[in-house]
């Protein structure tokens, strides 16, 4: 391809603006770079075919549409390809309300899941097929029918509150539910699946849960089940209404039959909930996943409730054993209190005893003295009782051990030595502060 040379002027420079003093350079120009150029897109592929086929443009505008509409016409044969019932062709146009609206536009296998796009591809495709001028000029006699079918079904279906009240009464579109044989022969998740996805299409929440498997957690069954036990439906029977008279004058007839189809709706509303509730029950019912859940449920409550027992139990022993050691521990202290009071009181008794033994050996000793006085001298009563109280007063100042030693001292001690001990030990009292100065008639004087 040649080379083509442009001449383009510079840019203007602004007003005031001077080169020598405004301009700044920051770079340099990259060298120039010799490219050959393309025609492309579908205007120069259009020019390039005419030139080719040597078409004026109003011949290859024609050609192309002719092209355009034969490639619409195999794309929908691809799409849509289901064969026509003779009977189905013969129906009549009056009985819409009785005809398979799907199966007219041979959307049979898509049905509810159809788009707007494949309804008016499979009308359009019909309408190229069965149109009465068609058919007329290929000389056919038919009437048309078919084609007010077609008309019919491809209004319904384009009409998403027509469409709707017909896919609730669709029975085509339905699964039948499994009997409990072939749920327990077959896979019971393959079978009872189809079923749920079928009635779910009614559902006011979407997306609606899955059966699962074999494998789904516990909670995924749960929530399985309680969305379809509280299943919230959109499902009306409109569509099976008896058709209200439209004259004016029979008004009553009008409230009559309007009042016979809102009684009919109600009651295969109940039924249809009936009916429902009656398949989730029997699914519920062949559903091993809950039995074996139940299973593990109760073998967690068995395995809990042991546990718990044996909590109670080793408690209840562990008190039973405290309570007995507890009870032990106090016999114990009790015994070891009644052996210490009774060697208490044996120390008391012994101590007792001792005290009187030493207080007779005391008082003998003076006794055996003459009441401290010289040999062959008689005492008399009033000396006596003086020895005696002075003794008497002597003991009830001083304690067991110094008693018990007084007495030792006195016990193997010669008469004539008596006195003298018990002088020294009358003085040591009285410089004691035990017994007061002049307390002692006889003794430490």
């Amino acid at each position: 391809m040649a080379a083509v040379q442009c001449s383009l002027p510079l840019p203007v420079l602004p007003q005031g603006c001077s080169g020598e003093k405004d301009f700044k350079s920051i770079g340099q120009l990259s060298s120039a770079t010799q490219r050959n150029i393309e025609p492309v897109g579908p205007h120069f592929l259009a020019h390039a075919r005419r030139k080719r086929h040597q078409r004026t443009f109003s011949e290859d505008d024609r050609i192309q549409a002719q092209e355009s509409v034969k490639k619409v016409e195999d794309d929908d044969v691809g799409e849509i390809s289901e064969p026509e019932d003779s009977l189905m062709l013969q129906r009549d146009a009056k009985d819409w309300k009785g005809q398979d609206h799907y199966a007219v536009l041979g959307l049979s296998k898509h049905r509810y899941k159809a788009t707007e796009t494949q309804i008016k591809r499979a009308h359009r495709k019909k309408v190229l097929r069965h149109h009465p001028d068609k058919k007329a000029a290929a000389g056919s006699s038919e009437d048309d029918s078919f084609f007010k079918c077609i008309q019919k079904a491809t209004e319904i279906l384009l009409d998403p509150v027509k469409r709707r009240q017909f896919d609730s009464v669709d029975a085509a579109a339905d699964v039948e539910p499994p009997s409990k044989k072939q749920a327990q022969k077959g896979n019971f998740f393959k079978l009872w699946s189809p079923v749920f996805v079928a009635e779910g299409r009614f559902s006011k929440t979407q997306p609606v849960p899955r059966l699962g498997d074999d494998k789904s957690k516990k909670g995924e069954v749960e929530e399985f089940y309680n969305f379809w036990y509280n299943f919230d439906s959109w499902r009306s029977f409109e569509y099976q209404d008896e058709d209200v008279p439209d004259d004016n004058e029979n008004r009553d007839q009008k409230r009559h039959v309007e009042r016979k189809n809102n009684n009919a709706r109600k009651k295969k509303k109940t039924e249809d909930t009936t009916r429902l509730r009656q398949l989730v029950d029997d699914c519920l019912a062949g559903d091993e996943r809950i039995k074996r859940f139940k299973k593990e449920e109760r073998a967690g409550k068995d395995k809990k409730r042991l546990e718990r027992e044996a909590a109670e139990k080793k408690e209840k022993e562990d008190a039973q054993k405290a309570a007995e050691e507890k009870e032990r521990l106090r016999k114990e202290a009790e015994e070891a209190s009644k052996a210490e009071k009774a060697e208490g009181k044996k120390a008391k008794e012994i101590a007792k005893n001792a005290m009187k033994k030493n207080k007779r050996v005391l008082k003998s000793s003076v006794k055996d003295a003459n009441y401290l006085l010289p040999a062959g001298e008689e005492a008399g009563a009033k000396r006596v009782d003086q020895v005696l109280n002075d003794v008497e007063a002597v003991m009830a100042n001083i304690d067991a051990e110094e008693m018990a030693s007084l007495a030792g001292k006195l016990g193997g001690m010669k008469v004539a030595e008596v006195g003298k001990v018990w002088n020294e030990e009358a003085k040591r009292l009285i410089e004691a502060g035990k017994v007061k100065d002049g307390e002692l008639k006889v003794l430490g004087t």
